[in-house]
């Protein structure tokens, strides 16, 4: 069940198609989506585009939309590759148009082959680095890099070299795409603090802190990103338990070494079930489609196993790394703690200072926030602002976020309007089983 019209995911977006046109922008680890795609290609493989899933029930009974039309699949076993959400970035004038994150300007290259102009990049990780070299390769580099991570934490992170340098593949692409942006000429700023996006109808500028100076660049576009957190929702909603990640900063399901969750016939896999990367989530579903199909009769046990072994050797690699750049690259710490005006829940224009009021009043949980204050209770129901009424919560009650929880998620877990439900009666969708 894929919600995009056609196969890839996020990293992989429309890889096919885009591929041939803007692969030598996006780059050779872009273009190795064209042969995770090609498995799909086989008669025992259903694959069902476009198919917006708002509701999985016990037995397991999938309701989604296709086509303006609800239908329902039913099935034995279950694997979430649900992905990852950019992590929220709440700064003062970040709901101004024209401020984006910088995932979604990477979704217009891909999709459309848009560049965005005179584009300022604020905050950290790798992914900033990969965009702003695919934009210099477009002919449209980002007018600058405001960087929030330190020297300090660079230090700080070098405890975890020894996994770094076994994932050095990862390290030898950082240093190449520096080296384009420096060939670029385009502009860094490290430590960045007070960070401020200014303008009146739009964003117009970018005001921050950096080596003890103030400084501000004009900019038509502002794209923020500062980590990815995984995206939580149709797990919860099955009640599958999750914990806080305290250097990742956000909750990750219970799993075990198959990708198999505490709720029975539940797998996850990828960057829903904990931030590892694209390459790591290729073994980690691997794996779990080895235990699925074992559990299901079709795969003798030693020959699970012994398949196992390579990908888990595969997959050790691809995430020796991870602890390196979690440390290297923390989330902003100004965005975890943001001012009381600041919005937090854009949907309901609910301000930090909101939440902090409501805690002062009683509020213990995000669940009771939409009582207060309707956080939560829009378009993207909570997906957004979650972590950020977590973590305030948190903060004013002195209490670890496991102890103040996560908004309690039922269906539907996307929108569904009457007319789709009505059509469900009459569908009779060729996928069942």
């Amino acid at each position: 069940m894929d919600e995009q019209p056609r196969a890839g995911g996020q990293i992989y977006r429309d890889v096919d198609r885009v591929a041939p046109l803007r692969g030598n922008i996006l780059g050779t680890d872009y273009r190795h989506g064209t042969r995770l795609t090609a498995g799909l290609q086989h008669d025992a493989i259903d694959h069902v585009t476009g198919a917006v899933v708002w509701a999985i029930e016990a037995g397991f009974r999938i309701s989604y939309t296709r086509d303006g039309r609800g239908a329902q699949i039913n099935a034995d076993r279950i694997l979430l590759a649900t992905g990852a959400l950019e992590r929220p970035m709440p700064l003062p004038g970040w709901t101004l148009p024209g401020v984006m994150t910088a995932g979604a300007g990477q979704i217009l290259l891909k999709q459309s082959g848009i560049v965005a102009r005179n584009a300022v990049l604020v905050g950290s990780g790798p992914l900033l680095y990969l965009i702003a070299a695919q934009m210099v390769r477009a002919g449209s580099p980002p007018a600058a890099l405001v960087e929030t991570q330190t020297h300090g934490q660079m230090i700080h992170a070098s405890r975890h070299i020894s996994g770094a340098l076994r994932g050095w593949r990862y390290l030898a692409k950082g240093m190449r795409m520096l080296a384009e942006l420096t060939r670029a000429r385009v502009p860094r700023y490290m430590g960045a603090t007070d960070i401020a996006i200014t303008g009146t109808d739009k964003a117009e500028a970018v005001s921050f802190t950096s080596k003890g100076r103030r400084h501000h660049i004009t900019c038509d576009t502002v794209m923020l990103h500062h980590g990815v957190v995984p995206n939580t929702q149709a797990a919860r909603s099955m009640g599958v338990k999750h914990s806080w990640h305290n250097t990742q900063q956000c909750f990750v399901p219970h799993t075990d070494e198959w990708g198999q969750s505490d709720a029975d016939g539940v797998f996850i896999a990828g960057d829903g079930a904990g931030i590892g990367g694209a390459k790591a989530a290729e073994f980690a579903g691997r794996l779990a489609a080895l235990q699925i199909a074992c559990q299901a009769g079709h795969l003798p046990l030693s020959d699970r196993d012994q398949i196992a072994r390579h990908q888990r050797r595969q997959l050790a690699v691809e995430t020796s790394a991870r602890p390196f750049l979690d440390a290297a690259y923390p989330p902003f710490a100004q965005a975890l703690h943001p001012d009381d005006n600041t919005v937090i829940c854009r949907c309901e224009e609910v301000t930090a200072g909101d939440i902090r009021g409501y805690a002062k009043l009683g509020c213990i949980g995000p669940n009771q926030t939409k009582a207060f204050g309707r956080a939560g209770m829009g378009p993207c129901q909570g997906r957004y602002c979650g972590l950020s009424v977590t973590t305030l919560l948190s903060q004013a009650h002195g209490q670890t976020p496991d102890k103040t929880g996560y908004y309690r998620i039922r269906p539907p877990l996307k929108p569904v309007t009457l007319g789709e439900l009505a059509s469900m009666e009459h569908s009779t969708p060729d996928t069942a089983k």
